[in-house]
């Protein structure tokens, strides 16, 4: 054999017992269990396990009517003059109830110490005490439970625990639901890969500023009682910092982290919302609009793509009237019609690994004094300042911060917010 040949074989050999080197860790993993101590140090091994859970419709109807002495008749009589149905609201919260307590089992069977915590009562001592969160509900659970996540080291794992009135998105397949024995087998033999999914973090500067958010996720409040709840926050702020029209010259990092998007606007929405904004230290642009959403990659999907997507019957006037401006055939048939649709929406969507924000300026009113360079668009910095009258600044639909006059948001991306999710083999 010529010795050229003899050397390739040699080099095939080395990169061959290279690559046996590294794959063996894994091989170890899928053969440990989550106690193991011999598995390696990247597996997923909590001690620590809390679980959050979602309100259900059921409790949120109960709590909301409890304190106005109704009965658990008044409470169904009630409810069925609204259209709801008691009977049916229980069905759906005992079926919540009875996936938590399986995933909770499940934890506890692996010998993981398990704290039950339902999301009023989630904070950060709850998350400083976990080596891992696992959020029972839908989506908007996992949203409520990776804002106050701050460190990219700890896991948050979501489980839809009623898949079939909820999307769940965030959350591990729906087949976990009721196999959750199975997705933490996967996890503690190693057959997964963490995802990364970028975050928004917020600083905030300015007059009469308040770090602190209103919770939104559990009330229903009216405009009116929205703003009393953020006057009355900022009222408690002053109160113990004993500082009256505070005005802050250092951004101030507040205390959440934004994984789908955040919203910036007028309370009131019929009321037009006026901001300056500047993308990526650009020049400041005076902006009239229906309000600025900021997304991640990971919220691409949700609220920002239905601003932003083309319905099939706009297309077709577009290509209508492109055909009949240019004299190009353009074929008008429902299968171009839809490709090309889907082609411009698929564009919307980008990974939740992507390290840039995505901002749409809602419904933007041009004229000689406001002026829209650009709708939309990728940016890695957003500042505003805000020039409205009853504004608020909304992270993921849930934690609302006073944005009046006089208010500067800087919204961007930082390695340290990542948030570590895990995403399971097939």
């Amino acid at each position: 054999m010529p010795c050229r040949s003899v050397k390739k074989l040699m080099c095939l050999g080395n990169h061959v017992a290279s690559l046996t080197l590294r794959v063996s860790p894994l091989r170890q993993i899928h053969t440990s269990t989550c106690n193991s101590s011999a598995e390696p140090k990247y597996a997923f091994k909590p001690k620590k396990v809390a679980v959050v859970t979602k309100t259900t419709r059921y409790e949120f109807e109960q709590q909301r009517y409890r304190y106005a002495g109704l009965s658990e008749e008044d409470l169904k009589h009630l409810l069925a003059m609204k259209g709801s149905s008691y009977s049916g609201l229980l069905e759906r919260h005992n079926i919540h109830t009875k996936n938590v307590e399986h995933i909770v089992k499940s934890l506890q069977k692996e010998g993981i110490e398990v704290k039950v915590v339902k999301r009023g009562g989630y904070d950060s001592e709850v998350v400083q005490w976990a080596d891992a969160i696992i959020s029972a509900g839908g989506d908007g659970t996992m949203l409520l439970v990776a804002s106050k996540v701050l460190s990219k080291d700890k896991p948050v794992v979501g489980v839809n625990t009623d898949p079939e009135r909820s999307e769940g998105h965030l959350c591990l397949p729906v087949k976990y639901t009721r196999k959750f024995p199975e997705a933490l087998g996967k996890l503690c033999r190693g057959e997964f890969r963490w995802q990364w999914r970028q975050r928004i973090r917020l600083h905030l500067e300015g007059t009469g500023i308040n770090p602190t958010p209103l919770d939104l996720h559990e009330q229903q409040l009216s405009l009116e009682q929205h703003s009393q709840a953020h006057r009355i926050t900022t009222m408690d702020h002053q109160q113990k910092t004993g500082v009256l029209n505070e005005s802050v010259s250092k951004p101030s990092l507040l205390p959440v982290r934004s994984l789908n998007e955040i919203f910036i606007g007028e309370s009131l929405s019929s009321r037009a919302s006026y901001y300056e904004i500047s993308v990526d230290d650009g020049p400041w642009e005076k902006q009239k609009s229906s309000g600025l959403s900021i997304c991640t990659g990971t919220g691409s999907k949700a609220w920002s793509y239905n601003i932003n997507k083309l319905a099939e019957q706009a297309v077709n006037e577009i290509l209508t009237i492109g055909k009949c401006q240019t004299g190009l055939a353009i074929p008008l048939n429902p299968e171009f019609i839809d490709n090309v649709t889907d082609r411009y929406n698929e564009s919307l969507v980008f990974s939740p690994e992507d390290r840039r924000l995505f901002f749409s300026i809602r419904e933007p009113i041009v004229n000689r004094v406001f002026s829209s360079s650009r709708q939309r668009g990728f940016a890695s910095k957003v500042c505003v300042r805000s020039r409205c009258w009853d504004a608020c600044m909304v992270v993921d639909g849930g934690s609302s911060f006073e944005f009046n006059d006089g208010a500067i948001a800087t919204i961007s991306m930082s390695e340290d917010d990542q948030l570590r999710t895990v995403v399971l083999d097939n």
